[in-house]
């Protein structure tokens, strides 16, 4: 059976507009310390030493449907699933729900890159391992 990985974020005075809602592009950094966040407590790996081992997850693809406003001061329930698990990339999908209603859908696809120089590379097989149990049908 698969797992998703679920974080809480408040949203921030700085993640918001005039408005006093989170201007749209911020939920793409939220998604990215979602990520961090899956690295170090759903797969038990540093992100930070990932990075400074050479490697990266850059995102190459992103599709997100806003379903709902978040003003400051919510609390954002993420989900995260992996709906394809390639050779070298991978497809997160992304749910938010925040007071009982979902506000955002987001699917990222990402690859396993070596930073010097920038290019795709395999997934190690001690990192797909982890993975695996996130994989969603």
């Amino acid at each position: 059976m698969s797992e998703v990985f679920v974080r809480e974020k408040r949203v921030r005075f700085h993640h918001c507009d005039p408005a006093g809602i989170v201007f749209y592009p911020q939920y793409f950094v939220m998604f990215h310390e979602l990520m961090e966040d899956w690295f170090r407590e759903g797969l038990g790996l540093d992100y930070t030493a990932f990075v400074a081992g050479g490697h990266g997850l850059p995102t190459v693809k992103v599709e997100c449907e806003f379903l709902a406003s978040n003003p400051l001061g919510d609390v954002i329930a993420f989900e995260l699933a992996i709906e394809q698990l390639g050779n070298s990339s991978l497809t997160l999908r992304i749910a938010g729900r925040a007071r009982g209603t979902d506000c955002l859908r987001a699917r990222l696809v990402v690859v396993h890159s070596q930073l010097h120089p920038l290019k795709a590379a395999t997934i190690p097989a001690a990192l797909r391992s982890a993975m695996e149990r996130f994989v969603v049908a």
